[in-house]
């Protein structure tokens, strides 16, 4: 089992900045890719940016440009700073992990931009 918990998040005035953290423990494998997804009120969850344990990060078009996937393989932590952020960037922010075992999330984090 792996088990992932976020820290960070908050209200943040558009145009802010913000700093979302993840730190994953357990079975973690030696091949994985962690990454961040959101779920805004009403939508489906939609992916922000991967990253694989070695390898380039991957981001949606919609963050592109903003935000920045980083991660320390050492202590398996993942981390997401979102700058210029936009009201469109409200939403559970959650933290993800996968490997051979499966796909993993934390409980996610509740980020809220307003205008």
């Amino acid at each position: 089992q792996v088990q992932l918990v976020e820290s960070g998040g908050g209200l943040v005035q558009a145009g802010g900045s913000l700093r979302l953290s993840c730190a994953a423990s357990g079975s973690i494998s030696g091949i994985n890719t962690m990454g961040w997804y959101r779920q805004a009120p009403g939508k489906q969850r939609e992916l922000v940016a991967t990253i694989p344990r070695s390898g380039s990060a991957h981001y949606a078009d919609a963050v592109q440009g903003r935000f920045t996937i980083s991660r320390d393989n050492a202590k398996n932590t993942v981390n997401l700073e979102m700058k210029s952020l936009e009201p469109e960037d409200t939403a559970v922010y959650y933290c993800s992990l996968f490997q051979y075992s499966g796909l993993y999330w934390g409980q996610g984090t509740q980020v809220t931009v307003s205008s």
